[in-house]
């Protein structure tokens, strides 16, 4: 049996703390809704440690200062909210709950002015819309209203969160992948100039006074290594160089569609960002569709979600289609970008008029080959890293072998 803390709302709403045993996480919650309670957050005690409350949970030092509203906390914050209003909690209550067990001073100062927006009459999304676009984006505000009109918002409200849990799942698992070649890309090279800067110039004095012949392999080393010793300012000032030039062609409408064309140019890379940026738009499209969003309208929030400038920019051509009548699959398959996969299943989905479901699929199936090929492409990287390392590495040391090696050959 293990241990479990536990926070859950009774039939008036009222937050009760405890702990309790259970063999697995989803036995101490099926206890907690036979007592006719409504589980908020069930923990394991070893990770908890001891039952707390709210901001409890995180170390102070992890609050001070937070101006951004974390993806994990704003799906607890939406996954809360949901269980509250499905258990009739009224929604003023429902969301003074959530200010109290707020994770952070910044969410629990934006729930209270939301709390403070319904209370003065104002619909939960337009309350929602005033912290536009932190936390809550168009896409979170918009499914909200169409939660609000359609008299579902505790059922739009799960399926937000469980949009908002896959993306950051998704996000989660590139951002994972991409940690060790950067990490091995950043300590090799780090080896590589203090090898060049610090090691190399101490040779280099030896052998200047010691006069004779340098080998080839070595004298480049050594003029390489000197370059970097005076001018080292030049790499640093052509990098800054190279930096404001990006970022003021891509803050251009332009230069920004023109990097994204040319990145789905690349053949390696194209694939990967083509299954992550298709694995979620179609994932946004179809939560949106499911959350009662018309389909010109959801079309329009997901062209604002990509972040591929000319993917967007097809996606606003798909809403144009539409308006004319021309269904999804065939504006789709005359733009030229999306997969045939994709197009097909959207198609099935069309003639059957269960696109948001198909759509849905669509996203779970190129979110996992999206993993699949980033774990391929990492089981390449890494050895490729550590091959270009060891050669820059193998060189140097040969390089000064070799020059040891002719003192021997030095007239004293």
């Amino acid at each position: 049996m293990a241990t479990f803390v536990y926070q859950a709302a009774d039939r008036r709403g009222r937050t009760i703390d405890g702990v309790m045993e259970a063999p697995d996480m989803r036995a101490a919650i099926e206890q907690l809704q036979r007592d006719t309670y409504y589980p908020i957050q069930v923990t394991p005690q070893d990770a908890v440690g001891r039952p707390a409350r709210g901001r409890a949970l995180r170390p102070a030092w992890a609050r001070l200062g937070s101006r951004r509203v974390a993806g994990r906390d704003l799906v607890a914050f939406t996954q809360r909210l949901a269980t509250l209003l499905e258990a009739g909690v009224p929604l003023d209550r429902a969301l003074a709950i959530q200010a109290e067990l707020a994770p952070t001073d910044r969410l629990r100062t934006i729930t209270s002015g939301v709390l403070d927006d319904v209370r003065g009459g104002t619909s939960l999304a337009e309350a929602f819309a005033k912290h536009h676009p932190h936390p809550f984006s168009r896409l979170y505000v918009n499914m909200v209203r169409a939660g609000e009109r359609g008299g579902v918002l505790e059922t739009t409200l799960k399926r937000l969160a469980e949009f908002l849990e896959e993306a950051q799942a998704l996000r989660d698992t590139v951002v994972s992948a991409l940690i060790y070649p950067a990490l091995l890309t950043v300590v090799g090279g780090a080896a590589v100039v203090f090898l060049m800067t610090f090691v190399i110039p101490r040779f280099a004095d030896i052998f200047r006074d010691l006069g004779g012949a340098i080998p080839a392999p070595t004298r480049v080393l050594l003029a390489v290594s000197g370059w970097l010793q005076h001018f080292w300012w030049l790499l640093g000032l052509g990098g800054l160089a190279v930096a404001l030039a990006g970022r003021l062609v891509l803050g251009t409408a332009g230069g920004r569609l023109g990097a994204d064309r040319l990145i789905l140019q690349v053949p390696v890379i194209r694939e990967v960002i083509l299954e992550y940026e298709i694995a979620r738009l179609a994932r946004t499209l179809g939560t949106l569709l499911g959350s009662g969003v018309p389909l010109v309208s959801a079309l329009a929030l997901v062209k604002e979600t990509s972040s591929n400038r000319h993917l967007a920019h097809a996606v606003g051509g798909l809403g144009e289609a539409v308006k004319r009548g021309a269904g999804l699959a065939r504006p789709m398959a005359a733009a030229g970008v999306f997969p045939p996969l994709a197009i097909h299943m959207v198609r099935v989905g069309e003639e059957t008029g269960r696109i948001e479901d198909m759509l849905l699929k669509v996203g779970a199936t190129f979110e996992a080959d999206t993993r699949r090929r980033l774990k391929r492409l990492i089981a390449l990287a890494e050895p490729s890293i550590i091959l270009v390392m060891g050669l820059l590495v193998g060189f140097i040391v040969v390089a000064m072998l070799l020059a040891i090696f002719s003192i021997s050959e030095i007239p004293l």
